[in-house]
């Protein structure tokens, strides 16, 4: 195995890839705020043009009332149930299909095994023992012990502050987030790959844990935070420091050599769906909230 690089040439380095990926958000938000909307202007007029999309809706009410008012429905954004949970539902049944194969994968065939244990042997250049002591800091934030201690103080707050409609999402995110991955653990039950850190694990692999609980209770915190401020710049920044954080507690499994590359993936794709799920029962119950005060 090659020798690790130096600490400060790693350190160097994960401070361009930060400083990058920022640069890169930061360009894709503005292009998607300006692009958007005119282009789904220009969608919209020429499928009138073309296809007559009123005359074929007010046709589709005539013969079929009842489905053309549910479609419709579905894709309202005059309130949550609509537009929002149809494209809810739709990403958390990609993260399903995702995450399906992952495991097929990982239980059925040996070509991402050997991918993973290339990456792993890899990632030995960045093993200073300097920088292995900061990700072992790192990666007990996303200890079962630290995560259910952040989630109960989280829920302090969050009740403290008269928001106890956000506390339901909270629980479901944690719970059913960690539920997944242990039974998705024993299941497939996979090996760990070989400890070359001083860092261990007794349960087995697959899907990460750590992964899985980052996304889900940091996800959520953040998105309680944002989903109170006004100022989209704010919001953003938030959003995507957060997402730095929860990519960095996940690299910390990869770096320690605790997990494999896909076991990583496979619990950010657990904790995105448990996070869309408690997004969904949240913004659901801030409306039902919004409707008995309005």
């Amino acid at each position: 195995m090659p020798d690790p690089l130096s600490f400060w040439l790693i350190i160097l380095v994960i401070a361009g890839i930060l400083l990058v990926a920022r640069l890169i958000a930061g360009l894709l938000r503005t292009m998607i705020l300006r692009g958007l909307p005119p282009l789904i202007a220009r969608l919209q007029g020429w499928m009138r043009r073309v296809y007559g999309v009123p005359h074929v809706i007010e046709l589709l009410r005539l013969r079929a009332p009842g489905p053309t008012q549910w479609v419709s429905q579905r894709f309202a954004t005059d309130r949550f149930t609509g537009l929002p949970l149809t494209l809810f539902v739709l990403l958390a049944a990609y993260l399903v299909s995702l995450g399906s194969d992952l495991a097929e994968h990982v239980i059925e065939h040996e070509e991402i095994m050997h991918l993973d244990e290339h990456i792993n042997r890899a990632l030995s250049v960045v093993r200073d023992p300097h920088i292995l002591a900061v990700v072992g800091k790192i990666t007990h934030l996303a200890d079962v012990v630290t995560l259910v201690a952040v989630t109960v103080v989280a829920s302090a707050f969050l009740w403290a502050d008269r928001r106890m409609h956000f506390l339901p999402g909270l629980w479901l995110a944690v719970i059913g987030s960690q539920t997944i991955t242990y039974i998705g653990k024993y299941a497939i039950d996979r090996a760990r790959p070989e400890f070359l850190t001083f860092a261990s694990a007794a349960t087995p692999s697959f899907p990460s844990g750590h992964a899985t609980g980052a996304m889900a209770v940091y996800g959520f915190i953040a998105y309680a935070i944002l989903r109170e401020i006004d100022r989209p710049a704010v919001r953003f920044e938030l959003a995507f420091w957060a997402g730095a954080l929860i990519a960095t507690i996940a690299a910390s499994r990869l770096v320690l050599s605790v997990h494999f590359a896909s076991d990583v993936a496979a619990g950010l794709i657990v904790g995105g769906f448990w996070l869309l799920a408690a997004f969904a029962l949240t913004e659901y119950w801030r409306e039902i909230v919004h409707r008995r005060h309005a």
